[in-house]
């Protein structure tokens, strides 16, 4: 693997949402709405200057798998509409992601977390590297895989591989499934075991190392009342494991191309014609300066003595 960049796959509507929530509203002269926009041209302008040319895709939900709602048709069912101001941003986004040259990869009824895990174990040996923060992809981790958290501090990507993953959780990634199955995920609407939370599930995983082995030694369990509801949620944790799994085979059964993680050139002219549009004028000396190796300054940052005619950054801090 030595000299080879990582692929990079990322959660798509993660960071578009974190995008949207984490800059104040935002609109050109024709009262369109930009944030969202602003925020995800932002973001690339970070991933190309911190990765530049790296292979990889933009990763999409579209709907939600026939697996997971047979298994528990109310999966996911207290999730609120997107607001219609960040859908009518999402055309722009999708632009700018093709114009700086990332593939988006997206099927019908799949969620994206599925597509992360069958085109990074699919790539094997390649370093793979996963830019979200979602918990539930913390079970990928691995010598070969591991994450880039966006730093909430405003400084870039934060690295969880195999020990960040067991100080975060208390647990080493081949356990996170059997985790979150204990402790449930409200974001999800998977319900957990009633009164077990991160530290309790913890601590029944380092004791018993699964689920399966907490089910076989429950009469090892000392709080009896925490034995009884562990016994009583037998077939929700079974639900649970197979809702939290991802699932690792492509879609359509056949390998994804090699294409799929492919980069094409950036496209300049398009990601300045789309900020015209959007009237992101603060963002043009960032763009011109892509792929230049004496850029004045990182994107979105303003030279000393300078200022800002665009947003106000401190409205966010996404890097």
């Amino acid at each position: 693997m030595s000299g080879q960049k990582n692929i990079l796959l990322i959660d798509s509507f993660a960071q578009i949402f974190r995008c949207y929530y984490a800059v104040r509203a935002l609109s050109n002269r024709n009262g369109e709405p930009t944030n969202a926009v602003f925020g995800m041209l932002r973001f690339l302008l970070k991933l190309e200057e911190k990765y530049p040319g790296a292979p990889g895709a933009f990763v999409f939900d579209k709907g939600r798998p026939p697996h997971r709602m047979k298994l528990a048709p109310d999966y996911k069912a207290n999730r609120p509409p997107t607001p219609e101001d960040l859908l009518a941003q999402l055309p722009s986004i999708r632009e700018l992601i093709g114009a700086f040259g990332w593939n988006l990869v997206e099927e019908q009824d799949c969620e994206a977390d599925d597509l992360i895990a069958s085109i990074a174990v699919q790539f094997a040996p390649r370093p793979v590297s996963i830019v979200s923060a979602d918990k539930d992809l913390s079970q990928l981790v691995c010598p070969r895989i591991d994450m880039l958290v966006p730093d909430m501090a405003g400084k870039g990507f934060a690295r969880r591989g195999i020990d960040e993953v067991r100080e975060k959780f208390g647990v080493p990634p081949e356990a996170v499934i059997d985790y979150l199955a204990l402790i449930g995920d409200t974001a999800d609407n998977i319900p957990g075991v009633p009164g077990v939370g991160p530290k309790t599930a913890a601590q029944l995983l380092q004791k018993f190392g699964s689920i399966a082995g907490i089910l076989e030694h429950a009469s090892e369990i000392e709080r009896e009342s925490l034995r009884a509801k562990i016994m009583e949620s037998k077939e929700r944790l079974l639900t649970n494991i197979e809702l939290v799994r991802l699932v690792s085979e492509p879609p359509s059964g056949a390998p994804w191309p090699p294409e799929t993680i492919m980069r094409r050139p950036l496209d300049r002219e398009k990601i300045r014609a789309v900020a015209e549009q959007k009237e992101l004028r603060s963002m043009f000396r960032d763009i011109d300066a892509l792929g230049s190796a004496d850029a004045p300054a990182p994107a979105g940052e303003t030279p000393a003595g300078e200022k800002e005619s665009g947003p106000q950054l401190e409205q966010m801090s996404l890097f």
